[in-house]
């Protein structure tokens, strides 16, 4: 029995609420409201990156773990920080864990976080004694007064893989699917991601009948044997197309319609896309938001990476896996944040690290236990916060940081 143990997520201090992003750029609400179905998007500040929140995440995954029983740190992310060092160097040295624990960067889009399970659970299949931690942590990022801009948001998962799980015990079965595809993509010399979205709907449902079909093929299983539905969300409303969309390839028919999936939805209404954190906080959001019991029931999920690869897995809900949930900090986490102006949201997003290596302290916004430092000579400097702020401020419009 190979599954999630512990499972916590991590989002900054600050949020932009999208009825401001709306009147700023003259649009009517609930294109935003209703049309994408996000109320906030969750804004990075200027001492966070994917580092820190990845290690927010895992302090709060690791509360109840012996992080010498930690074998391996495998780290997804889209958002990478360096072309060579793995953010989760970076992390495993924040959270002390031992030297005998790997430590390795994945990606493949918004998939990275499910490829890095597959990996943990058949490294423990392989030896039960040995435990995973998995960081999902990414910053969804588009360019301003563009289509993808009220889809923006950032986040971080992390997860505990072992053979003692309190939450889920996943399935052996599963199904995928890879096409090469330009549907969502960024360049190493961009900081804002390309995409067409249009398109990249079409694939997302695509690759879902594809992958949903391997896993039936494998599993013999059907939509019938699943109680409820994870998916990946770019955009909240993406579950209930992607929820139609499944009921025609299974000719299921439907079956409680939304509610199958909208417990899973709570927390990217107002924090936006996390790409790799994504299906996870959808999790996270089900086992904590359901008023009726989930356990013993089966749960779908689906990944899907743009580029493209999707897979289509499940697990089985355990007996006391509300014992083990994280829920009253992350309801905390959300309703502490402060809300931003448009001009302090401006701010934040135009920040900059300096390129030329220079020394640079960065401004202290972070709300967590961790938080970047700095730049010297090219290299990034974290530090630990002994008693983390409460949200402090955002800037005036007219700060520029340099």
């Amino acid at each position: 029995m190979v599954g999630i143990e512990t499972l916590s997520f991590y989002t900054p201090g600050y949020a932009l609420d999208l009825r401001t992003l709306a009147k700023t750029r003259g649009v009517e609400p609930n294109k935003y409201l209703i049309g994408l179905g996000q109320k906030r998007m969750a804004v990075l500040p200027p001492d966070e990156d994917v580092v820190t929140m990845g290690a927010n995440a895992a302090h709060q995954a690791l509360a109840d773990v012996d992080p010498t029983s930690i074998d391996s740190l495998m780290f997804a992310t889209e958002s990478g920080i360096d072309q060579s060092k793995a953010a989760a160097i970076y992390v495993h040295q924040l959270l002390d864990l031992p030297t005998s624990c790997k430590a390795f960067e994945i990606k493949q889009a918004c998939c990275g976080s499910t490829a890095a399970l597959q990996m943990a659970l058949a490294l423990v299949h392989q030896n039960p004694a040995k435990r995973v931690l998995i960081v999902a942590s990414d910053v969804a990022r588009y360019g301003l007064e563009t289509p993808g801009e009220p889809t923006q948001g950032s986040g971080a998962i992390a997860m505990v893989i072992s053979s003692t799980p309190k939450l889920l015990v996943l399935d052996a079965e599963s199904g995928s699917y890879t096409e090469d595809v330009m549907d969502f993509w960024r360049p190493n010399y961009r900081d804002e991601a390309l995409v067409d979205g249009k398109y990249s709907i079409k694939v997302y449902l695509k690759a879902l009948g594809h992958s949903y079909h391997e896993y039936q093929r494998e599993s013999g299983r059907s939509m019938a044997d699943c109680y409820r539905f994870c998916f990946h969300l770019p955009f909240t409303r993406m579950a209930e197309k992607a929820m139609s969309h499944l009921d025609r390839v299974d000719n299921s028919g439907s079956q409680d319609g939304p509610r199958r999936f909208a417990d899973t939805l709570h927390y990217n209404h107002v924090t936006g896309n996390s790409y790799t954190a994504s299906l996870y906080i959808g999790l996270a959001s089900l086992l904590e938001q359901t008023k009726e019991t989930l356990a013993g029931q089966r749960i779908a999920l689906f990944s899907y990476g743009s580029g493209c690869m999707a897979t289509f897995f499940s697990g089985v809900v355990l007996e006391d896996y509300h014992r083990h949930l994280r829920q009253d900090q992350h309801t905390h986490m959300l309703e502490s944040r402060t809300p931003l102006t448009y001009g302090e949201y401006h701010a934040f997003y135009s920040h900059a690290l300096p390129e030329d290596g220079s020394v640079y302290e960065t401004p202290r916004f972070s709300t967590g236990p961790f938080r970047l430092a700095g730049i010297t000579n090219h290299k990034r400097r974290y530090e630990r916060v002994s008693q983390p702020p409460l949200p402090l401020a955002a800037p005036s419009p007219d700060v520029a940081f340099v």
